[in-house]
């Protein structure tokens, strides 16, 4: 059993047990349920640099990369510096985050924010909407054609944009239906955790112009997002290489301020 079966093997466990917890009801009862989105699309195509920072304190492959700072800090940091987004990731169990990080980055900025998530049941995006995310993740890896077609077209229903996250031509061939806004190319082998950019490389001109173009993972200098923007893609989300730092907002801004030159 592999690391990504592992996580979605106690993610229906989690699932079903906050099910039992919390109602739909009370879900779409929440203050930030009515509450209009922003278009995370828009913001990176509308964007000079596409930058979706992301905070995350720790993962399976590399433990504890950063929890010395709250919430707040982190995502005004990234606001100020100039991101077109911020992604919240809110799996506890392997990520250290939770909704609650979701809720107080709502509370904190004014720029889109994506669920980062191991999504695989419709629960999942009412609780997305609930706690403030504009946007959410689904991966083609656990996920079905029909799983991502009913996902995202429920999210859509919610105005929840969709950035679909694919690692292979398999999983993008599945994965090119109307229903999405954004398609991302994961540059980490989630099997062996290895990274290369050739990966978003060499599946850039599978993706229809109609998506927004995302690359993520792995991504360290400016050179990468120069390298990577020459192939078409819009949008690159980054998180560790921000993260691991004494600042991150501070860092986000130097990055930006090297991609101007």
């Amino acid at each position: 059993m592999t690391i990504l079966d592992q996580i979605i093997a106690n993610k229906k466990k989690e699932v079903a047990l906050k099910k039992s917890v919390v109602s739909i009801a009370q879900l779409e009862n929440a203050d930030l349920f009515n509450k209009k989105t922003i278009s995370l699309s828009k913001s990176i195509v509308n964007s000079p640099f596409g930058i979706i920072a992301e905070h995350k304190r720790r993962s399976p492959s590399k433990a504890t990369i950063n929890n010395s700072f709250s919430v707040e800090e982190v995502v005004k940091g990234y606001e100020n510096a100039g991101a077109s987004g911020i992604s919240v990731l809110t799996d506890m169990q392997h990520f250290g985050g939770s909704l609650e990080d979701l809720l107080l980055a709502k509370a904190s900025v004014g720029i889109p924010l994506l669920r980062k998530e191991f999504i695989i049941d419709e629960y999942q995006l009412l609780e997305a909407k609930a706690f403030g995310a504009d946007a959410i993740l689904l991966i083609a890896a656990v996920l079905s054609q029909n799983g991502i077609k009913q996902l995202s077209e429920f999210a859509q229903s919610l105005a929840l944009e969709v950035l679909l996250e694919v690692h292979n031509q398999e999983e993008l061939d599945k994965s090119i239906i109307p229903s999405l806004d954004l398609i991302g190319v994961n540059n980490r082998n989630l099997k062996t955790f290895e990274v290369s950019l050739q990966n978003s490389i060499n599946l850039v001109n599978h993706i229809p112009n109609d998506f927004v173009k995302i690359s993520e993972s792995g991504l360290t200098s400016t050179d990468d997002i120069k390298l990577l923007r020459s192939h078409g893609f819009q949008g690159f989300l980054i998180g560790e290489n921000f993260m691991k730092t004494d600042n991150p907002g501070k860092s986000l801004k130097q990055f930006i301020n090297q991609l101007k030159t």
